[in-house]
């Protein structure tokens, strides 16, 4: 399977950005599926993922202003950003939890 990461861009503190991961086949109905980020200062973390119960598990700091969501018919995972801060600029990467398989990132900046 192959993910497709796209949404990134520019964006002014205080704005919205929608993230899409899309598969190369459905694989959301076996697999719980993340969205990581990266910045030359830190290593890759996760900032919200779904658990094997598919509930959520978002980073204290993205916490209210993260959310990640599905549409199992477009092999899709979302990742919706809202209230973005400089601090979360990044290189943002989809992943299917579990293993090694990870989209190509897509560079969000957030300027102040």
């Amino acid at each position: 399977v192959q993910l497709q990461a796209s949404g990134g861009g520019l964006v002014q503190a205080g704005g919205s950005l929608t993230l899409s991961c899309v598969a190369s086949r459905s694989i959301f109905s076996d697999n719980s599926m993340g969205w990581y980020r990266q910045t030359p200062e830190k290593q890759r973390e996760l900032v919200v993922g779904f658990t094997s119960n598919s509930s959520t598990n978002a980073a204290d700091s993205v916490k209210g202003r993260f959310t990640i969501s599905r549409d199992d018919a477009k092999d899709t995972v979302y990742l919706q950003m809202n209230s973005l801060k400089p601090e979360d600029t990044a290189v943002y990467y989809c992943r299917v939890e579990g293993t090694t398989i990870w989209g190509h990132g897509t560079l969000v900046t957030v300027s102040s």
